[in-house]
């Protein structure tokens, strides 16, 4: 659901389980706001679960008693759920600082899919008219549009808190009219396949299992034409990580 629905007074969004990426500070802090937001009806779901590697961790001592606690990597806990229990009706929260997680999962899936190809990650070329843009140290393109500091719970409003000025720009677009722009190269990228992290309520952002599950299915179609190249960006409005995943 897009903030702009939500401003506009839309019905609540229902959830089976809703999975929080790490169990500190922000996880505790997700925690308390989805429990705020279930109990005034902007949102319902069935079951939190936070994913963290420290049994002890701030959510897990915070959390109320049908809150389910995984001690497991991150990484490790998306190739098996995703595989198994999870359906288009979950959500993600995603934590502010955490590695690309969903481009490793379908990195990874590739691999199992099609284990007589190679598979690889490339950096994506710059994004045009994306003003910060950074590589990482794995080949993950950090974009933003913004050149100053966001606070981490910014819902992405209409108007920018901090141009004071309507919001113009998305990364979701963007990222379309690049993959434009590239068809007329020798060999243009695939997709793209985009993890958008929207605000739902109570400044909690979330990223549809759907999408995620529709990425693998993408994947495939690309790989069955032939070699692909499939940029993949998870996203907000103002902020991502971006790799091409590469099949051979």
């Amino acid at each position: 659901m897009a903030l702009d629905e939500v401003e506009a007074g839309g019905p609540p969004r229902r959830y089976g389980t809703i999975v929080i990426v790490g169990g500190g500070c922000y996880g505790t802090y997700y925690v308390r706001q989805l429990q705020r937001a279930r109990a005034r009806e902007a949102l319902g779901y069935e079951r939190l679960v936070i994913v963290d590697r420290d049994p002890d961790c701030p959510a897990g001592r915070a959390c109320p008693r049908d809150t389910e606690i995984r001690v497991q990597d991150w990484g490790a806990f998306f190739q098996e759920w995703l595989a198994g229990d999870a359906c288009a009706s979950d959500a993600i929260v995603p934590s502010p600082l955490m590695p690309h997680l969903l481009f490793e999962w379908l990195k990874e899936r590739a691999r199992a899919l099609l284990p007589a190809r190679p598979v690889a990650m490339l950096t994506p070329a710059p994004i045009a008219g994306v003003l910060w843009q950074r590589v990482g140290k794995d080949g993950t393109r950090y974009v933003s549009f913004a050149e100053w500091t966001c606070p981490v719970n910014c819902i992405e409003p209409r108007t920018c808190p901090h141009t004071r000025a309507t919001r113009t720009w998305s990364l979701p677009p963007a990222l379309a009219a690049h993959l434009q722009a590239a068809r007329s190269a020798a060999e243009p990228p695939d997709g793209p396949v985009i993890f958008h992290c929207t605000h739902r309520a109570y400044g909690v952002g979330m990223i549809d299992v759907g999408d995620v599950l529709a990425a693998e299915r993408a994947l495939a179609d690309a790989a069955a034409r032939g070699p692909a190249s499939l940029l993949v960006g998870t996203v907000s409005h103002c902020h991502g990580a971006l790799g091409i995943l590469r099949v051979g």
